[in-house]
């Protein structure tokens, strides 16, 4: 149990409000197999261009003029994309231009119907109640923010987006440096100590606890054994946050 009486909330998604295997196993396989279909459909589009270009600077080019540069979706265009998505995502790689390309496939995706996020049943009533107790709940997520709002959109359990104030990803900057957290507490006009971050990463706890804020680990079904003596509160569910 997690007594907290500050006014800020900051959530992970992945192995937090949802399960790692609705990532690896229905996420990340859908923008793989979309992935040259999207980009026929949307080439030259500003987004589709924007994450490109972010994207090259992922794989150490100097921009996206070798993919883009053709009119055209050409294969040999699209097959130099694909190479690059591919290739980071089998490293598990959390770069910014594959979360932004990703996340537009998924937008996509959800806007369809083909997706539906698959959240622990304690999170939609957890965020209502913390919402109606006045909790600022936001998300610090690899994913880009656009994939969460469309994450958070198209719940199993309906709309969630409206019990969330904010959303932050890695241009905010990376998950496991103390500096994000602070830039964060900032944007929320609080101080950290009145912030608890949930995640069930202890180097991104240990981050944020080194900003200040108070931290939860949380242990949800699949996720990855945690080493002894890390220190964060242990949950098993938001259901073990008590406001006080």
């Amino acid at each position: 149990m997690i007594k907290f009486a500050g006014k800020g909330i900051l959530l992970d998604i992945e192995g937090t409000a949802c399960s790692v295997s609705y990532v690896y196993d229905v996420l990340i396989p859908y923008a793989r197999r979309e992935l040259p279909d999207f980009l026929r459909r949307h080439w030259r589009e500003p987004g589709l261009m924007h994450a490109c270009e972010l994207l090259a600077h992922d794989v150490g080019l100097p921009d996206a003029s070798a993919w883009l540069g053709s009119k055209a979706a050409t294969p040999e265009a699209i097959g130099g994309i694909v190479e690059a998505v591919v290739r980071l995502m089998d490293a598990d790689v959390k770069a910014t231009g594959l979360k932004e390309l990703q996340g537009l496939i998924w937008k996509e995706g959800y806007a369809r119907g083909d997706l539906r996020s698959q959240v622990f049943p304690d999170v939609p009533r957890c965020l209502a109640a913390w919402h109606s107790a006045g909790i600022d709940v936001r998300i610090f997520s690899s994913g880009s923010a656009e994939a969460q709002v469309s994450f958070f959109s198209h719940t199993e359990y309906g709309d969630m987006e409206t019990f969330l104030n904010g959303h932050y990803d890695t241009t905010t900057g990376p998950k496991k440096e103390p500096a994000s957290y602070v830039a964060i507490a900032a944007d929320m006009h609080r101080e950290p100590q009145f912030i608890l971050f949930l995640s069930d990463v202890t180097a991104e706890l240990d981050a944020a606890r080194a900003a200040g804020m108070q931290t939860g680990l949380t242990d949800r079904p699949g996720n990855a054994p945690v080493a002894a003596g890390h220190g964060h509160p242990v949950i098993a569910s938001f259901s073990e946050i008590e406001l006080v």
